[in-house]
């Protein structure tokens, strides 16, 4: 399992990227299958980020993280399921 600080810098360099698709490499399992996904008070410049690889269901979950302009934000406002259609229950990285 990666460690917390693998995952954090994979999100570094994905979050750099965004909001074009990164083909960077799962800290964990080596699959270029990493999603990210934005969730926030609409028009904050902050929010919460689900980071994950769709391949092993590894990740981790941040909260006050920056948001890239142009990134796919989900409204905090929007009903549970809508904010969380196609982000899988994954194992946080400690």
């Amino acid at each position: 399992m990666a460690t917390f600080d693998e995952w954090l810098n994979a999100y570094d360099i994905v979050y750099r990227t965004s909001p074009a698709a990164s083909n960077l490499a799962c800290p964990n399992c080596g699959h270029r299958t990493l999603r990210v996904v934005f969730t926030a008070q609409p028009r904050a410049g902050h929010g919460y980020a689900s980071f994950w690889c769709d391949t092993c269901l590894e990740g981790i979950y941040l909260s006050r993280t920056p948001i890239p302009v142009g990134a796919d934000v989900r409204s905090i406002h929007d009903p549970i399921e809508d904010r969380n259609r196609g982000i899988p229950d994954y194992r946080l990285a400690t």
